[in-house]
Order: C-alpha cells, then sequence, then structure tokens
C-alpha cells in the first residue's frame, strides 16, 4: 500500500462495514458514521439471499403493461402513493427507458462482474469476523405458479444463462422432492446451486462492526451532511457532531446518499423502493433453502428467528409512515406457497418491518469516485442486492481509494451517467 490514509465511510449498513473492513485490512485509520446501530437499517430487513444470478434489471422491455394490473391487485407487488407521483415522475421516466431492449444486456454484464464473486468477498470478511456459520452456500429456488408464468421468465433465465449463470428447471414432483413443504399449486421451478443466503443479516452485520472495533477502528454516532475541500483534496467531513478530519471518505449512506453526492456535483437519480417484511416465529412450514415465489414477487427464507416473508415495492419516498397492510399482504401469498402456515397468527409469533432500498433507474449501484475529489467515492444504491454485493463493492472501494485497479469496470456505475 503507498499510503495510509484517515477515512470516514458514511453509513454502516452492510455496504458500508464491508468497505470500511477492506479499507481497514489495508492498513488505513478507518472510521463509521452513521445516526444509528450497525445494520439496523435496511440491511436488516431484507430477504437475507446472496444470488449471483440477480442480474435482471429491475425494468425490463414491456414491463410498463404489467403496472396497472399489480397497482390494482391488492396483493400485487407494487403499491405507489399517487401523492408522490409528481416528484417521482423524471425517475420513472428514467426507470421505463433503461428497460429498452438494447439497454439490458450492458446492465446485465455489469450486475454480473458485481455479483461473481461475492461469496468469495463476504466469506473473506467473514471468516476474519468468526462469522462463517452465517453465509450458508446452499442455493436459492424460484417456483411458479403455472407453465405461463415459467414461460414468461424466459427472457430472464436467456439473460441468466448467457452471463454464465447455471440453472437447473425442475417440475412438480422434483420441486416436491427438494422442498416438501410447497404447495402442489406450483408446477416449475428453478435451482440456482450458486447461490445462498444468512440466516441472520442483522448479526452478520454486527459480527463484521465488532471486528471492524476489535481491529482499531471507531464508529462515531453523527449525521453526515457535507465535506470541506482544499481544491480537490478533502481535508473533513462535516456533520452534525462537528467536522471529522478525513483525507478519504466513502458514500454508502443508502437512500440517503444523494443529497451527499449532490454536494460534490454529482446529481444522480436515487428512489427510495420502500421494501416490507413479516417474520412469522416457530413457522409451521420452514424450507430449507430461500424459495423465490416468481407470481407473488417476493421472498421466503428461514432464518435464526423464524421464517421471513420479504418483497413488494411502494414508491412513496422517505418521510411517509409503513403501510403495514404492504406487510401482512405477504402473509396470504405465503400460505398460497406453503399450506400448513396457520390461517391466523397472534401478534407475538409476528414482527413487521419496513425499510428503504436505494435504487436507480436502471438497477445499477452508484460505485466510483465524486466529480469535485477523487478521495471521496460512491458506494450506494444497490437497490435489490446490496447484501449480495456488499462484499464485493467494499473490495472494489478499497482498490480505488488505495489507487489500484478496481478488478471489475466500474465504468457503468458511474454518477453521471444520469
Amino acid at each position: 500500500m503507498a499510503e495510509r490514509r484517515h477515512i470516514g465511510v458514511i453509513g454502516a449498513g452492510i455496504v458500508g462495514v464491508a468497505a470500511a473492513r477492506y479499507l481497514q485490512r489495508d492498513g488505513h485509520k478507518v472510521f463509521l458514521l452513521d445516526s444509528g446501530n450497525p445494520g439496523e437499517g435496511a440491511s436488516y430487513g431484507n430477504a437475507g439471499c446472496f444470488n449471483l444470478s440477480s442480474i435482471v434489471p429491475m425494468s425490463t422491455p414491456g414491463i410498463i403493461r404489467d403496472v396497472p394490473r399489480w397497482l390494482t391487485d391488492p396483493l400485487g407487488p407494487l403499491s405507489i402513493r399517487w401523492r408522490y407521483v409528481p416528484m417521482l415522475l423524471p425517475w420513472l421516466i428514467r426507470f421505463v427507458r433503461a428497460g429498452e431492449t438494447s439497454a439490458i444486456a450492458a446492465q446485465a454484464r455489469a450486475l454480473r462482474a458485481l455479483l461473481v464473486a461475492l461469496l468469495d468477498d463476504m466469506m473473506t470478511l467473514a471468516r476474519a469476523a468468526d462469522a462463517t456459520d452465517l453465509i450458508q452456500c446452499v442455493g436459492t429456488l424460484i417456483v411458479y405458479r403455472s407453465q405461463q408464468s415459467f414461460a414468461k421468465a424466459a427472457a430472464a433465465n436467456a439473460l441468466r444463462e448467457a452471463n454464465g449463470v447455471a440453472m437447473e428447471h425442475l417440475d412438480a414432483d422434483q420441486l416436491r422432492q427438494l422442498e416438501p413443504t410447497l404447495s402442489r399449486a406450483y408446477v416449475k421451478g428453478t435451482l440456482i446451486r450458486e447461490n445462498g443466503h444468512t440466516p441472520n443479516p442483522l448479526r452478520l452485520v454486527q459480527k463484521l462492526a465488532e471486528a471492524f472495533i476489535r481491529d482499531g477502528g471507531i464508529i462515531r454516532r453523527a449525521r453526515a451532511f457535507g465535506f470541506t475541500l482544499d481544491g480537490r483534496r478533502l481535508t473533513a467531513i462535516r456533520t452534525d457532531r462537528g467536522d471529522f478530519p478525513a483525507d478519504g471518505a466513502v458514500i454508502a449512506a443508502g437512500a440517503y446518499s444523494a443529497p451527499l453526492a449532490a454536494g460534490l456535483g454529482d446529481k444522480v437519480m436515487l428512489e427510495t423502493q420502500r421494501g416490507y417484511h413479516v417474520m412469522i416465529h416457530d413457522a409451521e412450514a420452514m424450507p430449507r433453502i430461500a424459495v423465490n415465489d416468481a407470481d407473488g414477487k417476493f421472498a421466503a427464507t428461514p432464518m435464526e428467528t423464524g421464517l421471513r416473508l420479504a418483497g413488494t415495492v411502494e414508491l412513496a419516498g422517505l418521510s411517509p409512515p409503513p403501510d403495514w397492510r404492504r406487510a401482512r399482504m405477504l402473509l396470504q401469498q405465503a400460505r398460497t406457497l406453503f399450506p400448513t402456515l396457520s390461517s391466523a397468527y397472534p401478534e407475538e409469533r409476528l414482527s413487521l418491518w419496513m425499510g428503504h432500498r436505494p435504487s436507480t433507474p436502471d438497477s445499477l449501484p452508484v460505485l466510483g469516485p465524486a466529480r469535485r475529489s477523487a478521495d471521496v467515492v460512491y458506494a450506494f444504491g444497490h437497490s435489490h442486492i446490496g447484501l449480495a454485493a456488499a462484499g464485493t463493492t467494499g473490495r472494489v472501494v478499497a482498490a480505488l481509494l488505495g489507487n489500484r485497479p478496481p478488478g471489475i469496470c466500474v465504468a457503468p456505475f458511474r454518477a453521471d451517467r444520469f
């Protein structure tokens, strides 16, 4: 390493903590800045999946035709609060354009490059934190309720195959052999063995944060709102608790990152896809691996504290209160997936959550140096792949701040693409 730097990482979610750990491994003096505790934001409530296969962008050709059906279906995967539409419109226009056929292949290649080494990169951090039990490389399963829905996935599966994702397609009997608790209503499945999951996303972040502190890292409870530059050189991070001297910084503040980037000359199109989950404690059905319902657009993941049902997208901005109907809707969907689940649960057996997925229109995160200073590196906007891409993102961030080749092409993730 050519230079030992003093680096502040803004955001103590899985991406920020992973970046801090890789920077620490390079010998830098690192501190984390967050107004909350490590892992208690979006990292807490995700589906827990390490999916190397998550390379299909959210916006695909023809998606606009599905939107009216989703919005009118009370169990649908998408909800929009109409008062928010005027503010959302520029992002939505770019989202639809990002789904043009000519753009999809390049987006998928970029995502595959970011995800292909995710398990190795995350396992490197897990071993150093005595957390290897929190990474289970047992595959994931996508299930379909009809031959028609399976056929509809042909384009997505072709995109995965073109990028080296190995898949096994299963019939109804093979599905039940793999997961006996599955409903007979599901007639096709796709098993992706290279994927995995964590049984506790929060504990994973906490273990990494503990290792960060053990090795000399500092966590400061503060909200960052800007930077002090001397020309193009960073000298400090400005916060509500005063200025913290630093000659390097990482913006990994998730859905709250855009104002920080704007202060450095980069106007990024970042939106929050509000996601929900419901945990069933002592669930009657517990799959061996994570199961993704292609029709319901949600995941069911076995975890230490129960069965987590996670999914749905609500576009409503950062400030409105949660609509807990979006979480309870997942219970109805899950009973289709696992018929042995109870028809009613006492509240003490359930826990509900809502969080903010930081999302760009083209499904690619923002990863690379800021316009006004290469001393500040962006690492946000991961949408549904934050947990999966965190390890590799951290490794890339450390390379960029260490003036080394990042190992992947970061051009598709540049901030000035918007």
